[in-house]
């Protein structure tokens, strides 16, 4: 590559942003400048200014969040390669952008990339794709790959833990850094000896637990046989645990939607998640309020004012179960 051009690698902090990346430079080595942030950390292109010739590889955020920083990079050159399964809007259709996008509720953006590289690093496809609480799917793949009981209850604790690693407000509220993160991963082809032997995993996974016991002790605002949503308190634990109690609660209850309301700034982020059993409609309902958005199964509003958290309630019981 011309010493001028540069390359970006571009995703988001959580396990399948983390998961995807982790497969391609296994595969397809390169050196890039990262660029990544929290979980909710979404409009991440609007943080270069790409010039022609650069190779921008982006994974596991939306394009309908990005669209201004992708026609601005496009516009100068850039040669972009995109992974996501979120609600992607409008694609722009152009020589230098090479498309990679299934919003199937069965699917994340790891799965995405174990496709494109056939597989060759598909264990950590397996972890990422439980981080996405894609319990299915990962169980799925990880059996047909010949991984034993006791691998895949490993991929599934290293995936969640690597997931509840991403949420906050800044990422000095992260116990690691995604970008630490990634450096740390990238030392190893088999996420097993990366839970053995890197502390990071032991130090997430203890904490993740001990933040689960303290959510799981918290009554729910509202719930009933179709919808639950639990308000959690204004403290720092409760913004690293609010995805990570999001999906606990839906694998433990496939039948029913989950919202989590965790308080910031005067305001509330939300995790939506539709039911396992019929993981649709998250992102729908998201888009309604202002800052919302994500997938089908698992969605998130970022900002919403206290005075709109009854609205919400109303229809999160309407989307999911026809109540008002």
């Amino acid at each position: 590559m011309n010493a001028a051009h540069r390359s970006y690698d571009i995703f988001n902090g959580d396990a399948d942003g983390l998961c995807a990346l982790q497969q391609l430079r296994l595969i397809e080595p390169r050196t890039a400048t990262l660029i990544t942030g929290t979980k909710r950390d979404i409009s991440l292109l609007d943080r270069i200014d790409a010039s022609a010739g650069d190779t921008l590889t982006v994974l596991d955020i939306s394009i309908a969040r990005n669209t201004d920083g992708l026609t601005r990079a496009l516009m100068a050159g850039a040669d972009i390669t995109w992974f996501d399964h979120h609600y992607a809007g409008s694609i722009p259709v152009d020589a230098g952008l090479k498309v990679h996008v299934d919003t199937d509720p069965d699917v994340c953006t790891s799965l995405l990339v174990d496709r494109h590289v056939g597989g060759l690093a598909r264990a950590w496809a397996i972890v990422g794709a439980f981080g996405d609480n894609l319990l299915r799917s990962a169980n799925a793949l990880a059996i047909a790959s010949g991984y034993s009981a006791q691998q895949i209850n490993l991929f599934r604790r290293l995936g969640q833990s690597l997931n509840y690693n991403a949420y906050g407000e800044e990422i000095s509220d992260l116990i690691y850094p995604p970008d630490d993160l990634h450096r740390r991963l990238l030392r190893y082809v088999d996420p097993g000896q990366f839970a053995m032997r890197d502390e990071a995993f032991v130090v997430l996974d203890t904490t993740m637990n001990a933040d689960l016991a303290r959510a799981s002790e918290i009554r729910p605002r509202f719930e009933d046989t179709k919808t639950l949503v639990l308000e959690l308190p204004d403290k720092p634990w409760s913004r690293r645990v609010s995805g990570a109690i999001a999906n606990r609660l839906a694998a433990i209850s496939p039948g029913r939607a989950h919202a989590v309301l965790t308080p910031i700034d005067n305001a509330f982020t939300v995790s939506v998640r539709a039911p396992l059993e019929h993981p649709e409609g998250a992102d729908v309902l998201a888009r309604r309020f202002e800052g919302g958005g994500g997938r089908s199964a698992a969605a998130g509003i970022d900002g919403l004012p206290p005075c709109m958290v009854d609205d919400f309630i109303g229809a999160f019981r309407a989307a999911f179960n026809g109540s008002s």
